[in-house]
């Protein structure tokens, strides 16, 4: 293979390697808060039981769902590479609401949870869309 070859190659894998790493952190996030918790339990043991005294409860039920689902969702669609940009906004506001979350709990003194989440996401963002070649989206461009 010749060294340009070599080089576009290695973008595509990059950016896969990232969206997959992003993707499978968010959708087992999502998968274990939706099946193996249940949604109605996540949202009475660690939204309710954690922050009722500081937000509302329509706020929290919404969150509660919101977050989960979109970790879940969100985390599948990166996966396999469809409205990746759709995708990694909607998953950019549950890591706002998770650092908004915490901080109103406590002092954020440990954001190991989303920093590299965050870090992750905006590189995909921040990276030329023609690096990223491996994804449905991708395919239905070329069409």
């Amino acid at each position: 293979m010749n060294k340009t070859i070599i080089v576009h190659l290695n973008k595509q894998i990059a950016v896969l390697t990232l969206r997959f790493l992003l993707g499978f952190i968010f959708f087992f996030q999502g998968f274990g808060k939706v099946f193996k918790f249940g949604l109605e339990n996540v949202y009475q043991n660690f939204f309710l039981s954690s922050y009722a005294d500081i937000i509302p409860e329509f706020i929290l039920y919404f969150t509660a769902y919101y977050t989960s689902l979109a970790e879940l969702v969100g985390g599948a669609l990166l996966i396999i590479g469809l409205k990746i940009d759709y995708t990694l906004y909607i998953l950019a506001s549950v890591l706002i609401i998770v650092t908004i979350g915490h901080g109103l709990k406590d002092p954020i003194w440990d954001l190991s949870h989303v920093m590299f989440r965050a870090i992750l996401l905006i590189s995909i963002l921040l990276l030329p869309k023609k690096w990223d070649t491996i994804s449905i989206d991708s395919l239905m461009t070329k069409k």
